[in-house]
Parts: structure tokens; C-alpha cells; sequence
């Protein structure tokens, strides 16, 4: 070891790095499969339209130089071989500057698909998954030890997305300083998994204990890891487990395992250490003028984390390398989903047979139970979730959406668990309801893992360009939906 590298950090490297990979992996794979419908040519929100309108220095992208739904495809699929091949190893076969070019490749393609992806990809993970990797080029391979001002990077960016989701929950929610916001948040969450039920029917007491729990590992532990090992490891081992019972209580996407990957490049390992080659000067002056620039940069999130008004999820620069984080800063005390539904009868009434279309992580189906979807990202079901919250979150995207129900778009349907029909319905709408899990009893009696009760239309049937429809009659709130 010398003053720039750790020789004992040598696993604790390769942990974070394998993991960042198949976190990388994950994302890609999740472009892959959904962009077409969501972002490309005749996607929901096209990337032409949006590169059209927004310069180069705003939203830096690939896709802002040239795009067509094949050019990436390509960009998405190589990004899952690169990603591939970190998890395997490889970088740890190449000359160091060689191991991060392909470190920094990742980093530019998505990059790329985050500053076009707009309103699909607003998520706070994008830009931790963007920070993150940024960090990961400078890590360094089995040609040098990791640099010791790189793993503080990584602490510091820990401390900002543990923090920052602490103090935005204080700040917010008045649940959270009362204890009493998983009361609720198991069944209010965007997309339960299959044991939020059971998290949710936990008594009362237990959700206390969960809240303050909560309070202190994003408020206090975070601290720790800037002292002396062991404590410093114990910080990092209490939050990797906090982060497991998020994994198990519902779908969040790469967010934790991504938190998980931070915080394993913290702990010390019995074993852990490697004798390498010490660090070249052209590698030495580099990272520490990226260091530099970073915690130059970081006064943005700082300020942020110290305001009244703090924010969540913000980036300061367009290429997304020092950003502020938080999450649930309010929650919902109700559960309210929009049913759609369409029918092939040339006129819509109420009694016309009206069939839902089911998505594959959103509630609908009352008798579906909740898969695991995280660390795969359901893009569609996500907004889906904000826009039964208000219709204000249903903007354009989800008029096209309708538009694409209706015209039977394959690349659309494939999106969703089941369409009802073998052929585009006459119409389509949408009704909002309010859902609830089933007790014990309920589950036991009908099989059901939801109950639901009509709240409202949210769209009055709707046909491809034709005259509006004339209004059908209107359930009554006490009808069984």
C-alpha cells in the first residue's frame, strides 16, 4: 500500500464492481426490451420529436448526433454484452487505460438513453446508476490497487443517497416523524411484491420499529463510514441489511441493489487484501483531477441537502456526475389504480362487454398475486402508478397509449401481461379505483389478494378518430366492480 492506493480494498472492489456490472446488465436489458414502444419512432414518446427540440448541450446523447429504432437497438445491446462481460471479468484481462475505456463505455451509453429518455426515465436510479458508474472508470483493475480517493467518492456519494432520503422524509411527510408512514407505504407503494401483503398485515408496533429504524440508517449510520475499520464496515453491513428488507417488501427497480453495491465497497473482508503494482503517475493525475472536479461539483447537493426547500432526485449537470437523491418524501395513504378496458361492441354502454387489460407488475386483476420484478424496471406499470395519483402525470403519453390500445400496436401489447382481445377494440377507457389488500379471512374465503372499490371514469370511451362517442351509462359506487 501507498499513499494513493489500499492493497486491504482489493475485494471489497471487485464485489462493487461485479455487482454495478449485472446492475448495468439489468438496465440495458430493460432499454432493450421496452424502448420501442416507450421512446422509439412510434413509441409513446418519440426520441425524434424530443432531440428535435432539445440541443445537444441540454440532453447530451448518441441519439442527438442520429437515431432510428435500429441504430439503438444496437446501442442497448451492446451495452448488455459490455455489461456481460464486465460481470464475467474481463476488465480484470486488460491493461489498465484498456479495462477503463470499457468501464467508460456503459457510462456513455446510458447516458446516452437517460438524457432522451424524459418522462420513462425520471427515476432517481437512473442518475445513481450514471454517478456510479462514472465512479467505477476510475476503480482501476488487477493492474493497481483501488485508489483510496476514489472509495471516499463512493462513501460520499452513500452518505448523500442514504442522507438525502433521510432528511427529505423528515422534511416532508409529517408520518414519518410520527412513525406511522408504513402504516401504509407496504400497500401504497408503486408496485408491491409478492410479500408486501404480508409486510403490510405486520402490527402496528413492528411498523414503528421499521420507521425508526429507518431514521436511524439513513440519518446516523451514514456518518460511520468515514471512521476507523471495523466501524466503518458495521455502518456498511447495517445498511446492506436494510437494503435486503427493502428488496423483500417490494419492487424497486436497481435502486437497491445499486445502494448494495456501494456499501459492499465499504466493508473490510477477512481476506480481503492483494499486494499490486503501484499505480502509474498518469493514472495517479487523473484521478485525483476527477476528484477534484467532483467535489468541486458536489456544493450543488450539499446546498440541496441543507435547504428547507430541498428537492429530490436533481441533477446538477447534464452528465449527470454529482446529483442529489431521496425517495417517498410523501406517502399515499390510499391505493388508487386506473383499470383500462376495452370492448369490441360498435356501441359502448354500460353493460357492453368490457374486458381489462392486465399489466404485468400493476394490480389489476383482483385474484393476481404481486411478482418480483426488481431489479428489472417496469417502465409503463411505474408511470402508471403516478398517473392514478393525478391525472396530471397522465400527459401525453398516455392519450398515445390509449391510441396504441386501439390500433392493436404489437410492440405496445407486449408491454402488458394480457390484452383481452385477439383484434384492436372499437373502444377503449379508463376507470379509477381504489384498491386494498384482502385480510386473512378475504384471502382465505375468495383467493383474492385485492379488493376494490369505484372511484370515478378517468376516460370516457374512446374511438380512433371518429366523432366522441355518446356517454354510457355510469356505475354506481356500490356496484361490485
Amino acid at each position: 500500500m501507498d499513499w494513493f492506493t489500499s492493497d486491504a480494498a482489493w475485494l471489497s472492489r471487485l464485489l462493487f464492481q461485479r455487482v454495478l456490472a449485472g446492475v448495468y446488465l439489468v438496465a440495458f436489458l430493460t432499454a432493450a426490451l421496452q424502448f420501442r414502444a416507450l421512446l422509439g419512432e412510434r413509441g409513446l414518446l418519440p426520441i425524434p420529436r424530443f432531440t428535435a427540440r432539445v440541443p445537444f448541450r441540454r440532453a447530451p446523447s448518441l441519439f442527438q448526433l442520429h437515431y432510428s429504432d435500429r441504430w439503438f437497438g444496437v446501442c442497448a445491446w451492446t451495452g448488455c454484452a459490455v455489461s456481460a462481460g464486465l460481470l464475467a471479468g474481463v476488465d480484470a484481462l486488460l491493461p489498465l487505460w484498456a479495462a477503463m475505456a470499457l468501464w467508460l463505455l456503459p457510462w456513455v451509453l446510458y447516458l446516452s438513453v437517460v438524457n432522451v429518455g424524459q418522462t420513462w426515465y425520471g427515476f432517481g436510479w437512473e442518475s445513481l446508476l450514471l454517478e456510479t458508474g462514472f465512479l467505477a472508470v476510475f476503480l482501476g483493475n488487477d493492474e493497481v490497487a483501488p485508489p483510496v480517493v476514489v472509495l471516499f467518492l463512493l462513501r460520499w456519494l452513500l452518505l448523500r443517497v442514504e442522507f438525502g432520503a433521510g432528511l427529505i422524509k423528515l422534511r416532508g411527510d409529517p408520518c414519518w416523524r410520527r412513525l406511522t408512514c408504513l402504516d401504509f407505504h407496504h400497500e401504497t407503494q408503486p408496485m408491491p411484491g409478492p410479500l408486501s401483503r404480508y409486510f403490510h398485515h405486520l402490527p402496528r408496533p413492528f411498523h414503528r420499529v421499521e420507521a425508526a429504524a429507518n431514521h436511524l440508517t439513513q440519518l446516523v449510520v451514514p456518518f460511520l463510514l468515514f471512521t476507523p475499520q471495523p466501524v466503518a464496515t458495521a455502518a456498511a453491513s447495517l445498511m446492506i441489511l436494510t437494503q435486503l428488507w427493502l428488496v423483500l417488501s417490494g419492487n424497486f427497480a436497481w435502486l437497491n441493489w445499486l445502494t448494495i453495491a456501494l456499501a459492499l465497497s465499504v466493508v473490510q473482508w477477512p481476506g480481503g487484501e492483494r499486494e499490486l503494482p503501484r499505480a502509474p503517475r498518469w493514472y495517479e493525475i487523473l484521478v485525483l483531477a476527477v476528484a477534484a472536479l467532483l467535489l468541486f461539483l458536489s456544493r450543488g447537493p450539499v446546498a440541496n441537502m441543507l435547504s428547507r426547500r430541498q428537492v429530490m432526485n436533481r441533477s446538477f449537470d447534464p452528465l449527470h456526475l454529482v446529483n442529489s437523491y431521496g425517495a417517498f418524501g410523501s406517502v399515499s395513504r390510499v391505493r388508487y389504480e386506473v383499470v383500462i378496458e376495452g370492448t369490441l361492441d360498435e356501441t359502448p354502454r354500460a353493460e357492453s362487454g368490457w374486458r381489462a387489460y392486465e399489466f404485468r407488475g400493476k394490480p389489476g386483476e383482483l385474484g393476481y398475486r404481486p411478482r418480483q420484478f426488481a431489479p428489472y424496471h417496469l417502465r409503463l406499470d411505474w408511470l402508471m402508478w403516478f398517473a392514478a395519483l393525478s391525472p396530471g402525470y397522465a400527459g401525453t403519453w398516455f392519450t398515445r397509449f390509449v391510441e396504441r390500445l386501439l390500433e392493436g400496436d404489437p410492440a405496445t401489447l407486449r408491454l402488458l401481461r394480457r390484452a383481452p382481445f385477439d383484434r384492436p377494440p372499437r373502444y377503449v377507457r379508463a376507470r379509477l379505483f381504489r384498491y386494498r389488500y384482502t385480510d386473512r379471512r378475504e384471502l382465505r374465503e375468495t383467493g383474492d389478494f385485492w379488493r376494490r372499490t369505484y372511484v370515478r371514469e378517468y376516460l370516457p370511451p374512446t374511438r380512433l378518430r371518429l366523432e366522441p362517442p355518446p356517454r354510457p351509462e355510469q356505475p354506481r359506487p356500490d356496484q361490485r366492480p
